[in-house]
């Protein structure tokens, strides 16, 4: 486990871990596993996948009947995150209030981090 013990490494807002739950419900999966990946204009993607059961070494947060698992090697990156479910006129989605992005493309959807900072 990544991040300072006792506190979560992610957190959510009652409005995700609301829709998390109801997405876990409906579909019968066990929790929704979120990392990250190389990609986009900005050098990093996150990445969401329903999940039947955790990895031993996922970091597990529950909130609201929602269950979240973070990949191992996405820990570092998400430690102090704040999840949240946004709804507009012509889309709905997950948005990252993420402390540790030094970047993030027009479109929100790549990122890049902040490297050897303390």
């Amino acid at each position: 486990m990544f991040g300072i013990p006792g506190k979560q490494a992610v957190t959510m807002t009652p409005r995700a871990a609301t829709q998390i739950s109801k997405l876990m419900e409906s579909a019968g999966h066990a929790g929704l596993r979120i990392g990250v990946k190389k990609g986009g204009c900005a050098g990093m993607e996150y990445t969401m996948d329903y999940v039947e059961e955790a990895d031993p070494n996922d970091e597990v947060v529950e909130q609201g009947g929602a269950r979240i698992l973070i990949a191992p090697m996405a820990q570092m990156f998400l430690f102090g995150t704040e999840i949240d479910y946004e709804v507009s006129l012509l889309e709905s989605s997950f948005k990252f209030n993420n402390p540790n992005v030094a970047e993030a493309c027009g479109c929100g959807e790549s990122i890049s981090f902040k490297v050897g900072e303390e």
